[in-house]
């Protein structure tokens, strides 16, 4: 049973971070913003960040134990993503923006750790 609820706590923080994003990324979309230039790759590497945070935080609050080693392996599963990300757009990348794949890869997994390290320090 605590394994059931292990998977759901990192199943529901990666749904989270998936729906925020794709929902931001869609909604800026839809205003005539889209993430070229490498400003706005800033604020959706911002954003993504917070979103990732807010994962790790769900994942913590639903872990039945251990919170932080279940936010861990949410971040792997973030950093893989993130990798595979990285490798498929390979042709895609310019020059300029070579450094957002990169800094996602980078983040994902201390964004994640920062939010289930927030809820352990509310949890006190």
């Amino acid at each position: 049973m605590n394994m059931l609820k292990s998977i759901g706590a990192i199943v529901a923080g990666f749904i989270v971070v998936l729906l925020l994003s794709i929902g931001t990324d869609i909604g800026l979309g839809k205003l005539g913003v889209v993430p070229t230039l490498w400003w706005m790759l800033l604020i959706a590497l911002i954003y993504r960040s917070i979103y990732a945070a807010a994962g790790g935080f769900i994942t913590a609050t639903l872990a039945p134990s251990h919170p932080i080693r279940h936010a861990i392996i949410l971040g792997s599963i973030g950093t893989v993503f993130a990798i595979l990300g990285s490798i498929s757009n390979m042709g895609k990348i310019t020059i300029a923006s070579v450094w957002y794949p990169l800094m996602l890869i980078v983040l994902t997994l201390p964004s994640v750790w920062l939010g289930s390290k927030l809820k352990d320090r509310l949890a006190k």
